[in-house]
Formats: structure tokens, C-alpha cells, sequence
């Protein structure tokens, strides 16, 4: 599991982006740079400079993954027929935490790596405590019962902050959420642009 060392509303200071859409993103009332230095004007980005941006806010997104995890979805998804861009946001929705976090069961993806590692889930009734574990189609994720009266957990599910996408089942009475299919880059709901399209030319340099 990676551990989220420096603090996540950096990454919304850095981007100058409110990456995550939450209301106390720092993004909201201060839109400068974090560091010392960080009021003065950015110098205009290089082409490697915008791929590696990209490639740091889709990574930051998902809870920080590591270079090497993230990599290696670049290269199952370079190894897919269509398109790179397309296939590396479908493998990334299909964890098990991003899942965990779209269904609304918790408030943040942070929140959702520690809720899975933590036991509190299942998948077609076996426990799993992977946050990457990579669901399928059809796949049922089921909040345990010892995790159902967390606090955190009611009131993420009453939250109107976010809405669930339409390639999700979810039952929030029953705590259950089902992918229906692996979506597309337009039908994931992120509150900022996302261009995988970068990563992968990044990648490929």
C-alpha cells in the first residue's frame, strides 16, 4: 500500500487545479503555488514539461500511485487493442478502490485505499484488502457488516457532493455497487480535465 506522505491538497496547489472538486481544496481560496516562491508567474511549460504534468495529476488523482505501479498500467494498456489513452482510464476505474470511491461508500480515494486495505469490503462475497485489485465486469462489491456504521461511511452515502456514474450499480440501502462495463475517458467523472492522452505520449518518448 503507498502511504501518502506529503499533504494532498499540495497536488491541487501545484496543478493550481481543485483536482478532487472538494469543497476545502486550498485551490478555492488561494490560487498560487505552494513553496516560498510560489506567487510568482510560472514560466511558460515545455511539451515534456505538460506530459509530465498530466501524468502527475491523473497519478496524484487515484491516491498517489507509485511510478512503478503506474508504469506498469501504461504498458498492460499499450498491450490492448484501441486506443492507450482510453484503455489506461479503463484499468484504472476497474480498481478497487476507485470503485470503492466512485459507489460513494467513503468520501475520498484515500479514504477508499485505507477502507479496502482495512478489510471493510468484498467482492462476490469474498474479502479483499487490495485496494488495485481489478474488478470485472459484473464483479458485486459488498461494504461488510462492521463497516456499515462507520460514520464516515453514513454520511458519505447521504452526501449530494458527488453523484454515481452510470457504469455503476449501486445500492446505498444494501451497500453494494456492480460494474456494469469498464467506461469511457467522457463518462468518468472527474471534476478537472484529464489527458491520458499526455501520459502516454510521455511514456512513449
Amino acid at each position: 500500500m503507498t502511504k501518502r506522505i506529503r499533504a494532498k491538497h499540495k497536488l491541487d496547489r501545484r496543478m493550481g487545479e481543485n483536482v478532487w472538486g472538494r469543497p476545502k481544496s486550498p485551490v478555492n481560496k488561494r490560487e498560487t503555488k505552494p513553496g516560498q516562491h510560489g506567487d510568482r508567474r510560472a514560466g511558460k511549460l515545455s511539451d515534456f514539461g505538460i506530459q509530465l504534468r498530466a501524468k502527475q495529476k491523473l497519478k496524484g488523482y487515484y491516491g498517489n500511485i507509485t511510478e512503478k505501479s503506474f508504469l506498469r498500467i501504461y504498458k498492460e494498456a499499450s498491450r490492448l487493442k484501441g486506443s492507450t489513452s482510453e484503455h489506461i482510464i479503463g484499468l484504472l476505474e476497474r480498481r478497487l478502490d476507485a470503485v470503492v470511491y466512485r459507489s460513494k461508500f467513503v468520501p475520498t480515494v484515500f479514504a477508499a485505499r485505507q477502507f479496502v486495505s482495512h478489510g471493510h469490503v468484498t467482492v462476490n462475497g469474498r474479502r479483499v484488502t487490495i485496494p488495485s485489485y481489478r474488478l470485472r465486469i459484473g464483479d458485486v462489491v459488498e461494504v461488510r457488516e462492521k463497516g456499515r456504521q462507520i460514520p464516515m461511511v453514513i454520511e458519505a452515502t447521504q452526501s449530494g457532493e458527488r453523484d454515481v456514474p452510470d457504469y455503476l450499480e449501486v445500492d446505498h440501502a444494501k451497500l453494494t455497487t456492480k460494474m456494469v462495463r469498464i467506461p469511457e475517458l467522457s463518462e468518468v467523472p472527474y471534476p478537472v480535465q484529464m489527458e491520458p492522452n499526455l501520459v502516454v505520449e510521455f511514456y512513449s518518448r
